[in-house]
């Protein structure tokens, strides 16, 4: 473990050896976490000069029929209780318990024609891929090498860090009783390296600092001051650019205060912590918290360097009582990704930073005799904004029962083939080799959608 003390830094070691410097908390980024009570000072503002995206995966799939797609004219056990209401967008309506996002439905785009999951099988694989899982379950606890890689996965193997500081691939998703509900998004074949950074994932004992106690940590400057007295000597010996990529990926997110001050939820005004709110930290049954500061994190994490972070949200899985479970979880959706969205906005991130929120299928149309939908993969739905999207639009629609996709189907693998674009990568040309050596598209066939670009 690293150790470093208080106001008085002297050298850390005459020479650092390879196994010293392994002793920095295991380094390992699949599985990295910062102490939860550091501090940093501000990170400096500066430009812009790459893309983002932010995935939220609604762990369960949520019932798109009571959500973005109401059928008023369909029999009550299809229909359910729920008004649509008017949005910013003259023609398209959502529902009543979505208020925030009907405000700003001109920065967003509902799909109401998803399909691509192979069966009802809860696996949040097609959610980070575009792709079927493989036999087995794409979504195990620790993913498989010889799996297709998740999107941030592949961002990280072909565009690297923004910041030497940031990780390039972040996954806020915790635990989950299911275990693909906990998935941030696994490497596959791109390898451990390009793994998530997961502040409040496993691994979190591996990055405590031994001798850094709540007084100490009073002194945040002198902290400070170590890590940066830390790192110049690690770069003079010449240590660091001999080091892997792997282990040098950790030291830079290790000893740089960028990191932390992301995390650092404290640095925000109240007011805009207010706007986000709170939600619930705890985790909904066997899926994820409803923790909408989370939304907030994402926005945080994408303004200081990192490509791509994913988030879970919620346990949508209603097959009982589909109507009371929708009334806890959609006003707070409603509210984390209307605050995001509006943020990134105001900020001016818009078309630098894209969001996708979804889950793996959708629900059935007939509610059953416990008043829950049941799986239903013909089709589900999608939300999507920033990312200089053509916004302010609906894609696709189903027929009279929300069963089958009507109008302009959209597959998973065309919304990742959009969102590769948005990154700068052209799926048409750019393949990666899975375990055996042979190359691999990223999306298949699918191309980028030309409605939103």
């Amino acid at each position: 473990m690293l150790t470093l003390s208080g106001k008085s830094h002297g050298k850390f070691c005459d020479g650092v050896s390879r196994r010293d410097f392994m002793r920095i908390g295991g380094l390992a980024m699949g599985g990295m976490s910062l102490p939860e009570l550091l501090k940093a000072e501000a990170e400096a503002k500066a430009g812009r000069s790459f893309k983002s995206v932010i995935m939220i995966y609604m762990c369960g799939a949520p019932p798109h029929q009571d959500m973005y797609d109401l059928k008023m004219d369909a029999p009550l056990e299809i229909r359910g209780p729920y008004k649509p209401i008017k949005t910013a967008v003259p023609g398209i309506h959502i529902s009543e318990h979505a208020p925030r996002l009907a405000k700003i439905m001109d920065k967003l785009v509902p799909i109401r024609s998803m399909y691509g999951s192979p069966n009802g099988a809860h696996d949040s694989f097609i959610c980070y891929t575009g792709k079927a899982p493989p036999p087995n379950g794409g979504g195990a606890p620790t993913g498989r090498l010889s799996d297709p890689p998740s999107f941030g996965s592949v961002i990280s193997k072909l565009n690297g860090q923004a910041d030497p500081a940031i990780p390039a691939f972040v996954g806020l998703a915790p635990k989950a009783g299911h275990p693909p509900y906990g998935s941030p998004g696994h490497p596959g074949y791109c390898g451990n390296t390009h793994s998530a950074f997961r502040p409040n994932g496993t691994g979190v004992e591996d990055l405590q600092l031994n001798g850094i106690t709540l007084d100490r940590l009073e002194d945040r400057r002198s902290l400070l001051d170590g890590f940066d007295n830390f790192r110049r000597e690690l770069d003079s010996s010449g240590l660091v650019s001999s080091m892997d990529a792997f282990n040098q990926q950790a030291l830079n997110v290790l000893t740089s205060s960028k990191l932390l001050t992301a995390l650092d939820l404290s640095k925000e005004t109240v007011k805009t912590r207010e706007r986000y709110g709170k939600g619930d930290p705890k985790n909904y049954g066997d899926g994820a918290p409803l923790n909408l500061e989370h939304f907030l994190l994402a926005r945080r994490l994408v303004e200081a360097g990192a490509r791509v972070v994913t988030l879970n949200f919620g346990r949508w899985d209603f097959h009982d009582n589909n109507y009371p479970q929708l009334l806890r979880h959609l006003p707070l959706f409603d509210q984390g990704m209307s605050a995001l969205v509006e943020d990134l906005h105001e900020r001016g991130l818009d078309k630098d930073v894209a969001v996708v929120a979804w889950g793996e299928f959708g629900r059935t149309p007939i509610v059953n005799k416990d008043g829950g939908r049941d799986h239903w993969p013909r089709v589900g739905g999608a939300l999507l904004a920033g990312g200089g999207l053509r916004t302010g639009q609906v894609i696709g629609a189903t027929d009279k029962l929300g069963g089958e996709p009507t109008e302009r189907p959209v597959h998973f693998g065309e919304v990742f083939a959009t969102l590769y674009k948005h990154m700068g990568i052209d799926t048409v040309k750019t393949t990666l080799n899975d375990l055996t050596g042979r190359p691999q598209y990223l999306t298949d066939s699918w191309q980028p959608m030309p409605e939103l670009i």
